[in-house]
């Protein structure tokens, strides 16, 4: 089924909130986005980006915005959308249609599409790994064998921790002992632990 299609099928299927989806469609037409169809959902793009969608749930219907953070929200309606998952992405929800003021929602709309051909996009936070401490076995491997000591230490953080974890994650000794027999000979090859996967 192509994009047009998806999209006339959504809007088309018997809802809850099938006239009030229909109405935030109508407002998404009034602004320069481009309609698509993306999981499970109409979504606005321009540029080929996607700024906004429409969406209808059991309890109530929407609007998300993919980088709805940076949004100046004046009527305080936006919310995290995964709270902990998500970053910039916002939710305006409603249950009626008395909820749905167009004049604000198209102005929402723009902003987002303003914002976009600016390039004024969220930019992910990068979280670091958490630095796995040296297991005692792997500790006391390193410190015996001098060579693999210092060759060790010439691998980068990240290969280090790959290591430690590796070892770390082994529930039994006698797993940890076959895993550190395992990882000698690469460590002393200057290797991580995945180099044959990367």
């Amino acid at each position: 089924m192509d994009i047009s299609k998806k999209v006339e099928t959504y809007f088309g299927e018997e809802h809850l909130f099938k006239k009030e989806i229909a109405v935030l469609r109508n407002l998404a037409h009034k602004t320069e986005a481009m309609e698509t169809f993306k999981w499970h959902a109409p979504v606005y793009t321009i540029n080929n980006k996607n700024v906004f969608w429409i969406a209808r749930f059991k309890l109530h219907f929407g609007l998300g915005f993919f980088n709805g953070m940076l949004l100046t929200d004046p009527k305080n309606v936006l919310e995290n959308a995964q709270e902990g998952k998500t970053q910039a992405m916002r939710h305006w929800k409603f249950t009626t249609m008395d909820e749905i003021d167009e004049e604000g929602v198209v102005s929402y709309m723009i902003e987002a599409l303003e914002n976009q051909k600016k390039g004024i996009t969220a930019k992910p936070e990068k979280k670091e790994k958490a630095k796995t401490p040296l297991p005692q076995m792997l500790k006391m491997a390193l410190n015996a064998d001098k060579e693999l000591g210092r060759r060790f230490k010439t691998l980068s953080p990240y290969k280090q921790n790959e290591y430690a974890s590796y070892i770390a994650d082994a529930k039994q000794e006698k797993t940890k002992l076959s895993r550190l027999k395992k990882i000698t000979p690469l460590i002393l090859e200057g290797k991580g632990l995945n180099d044959n996967y990367r």
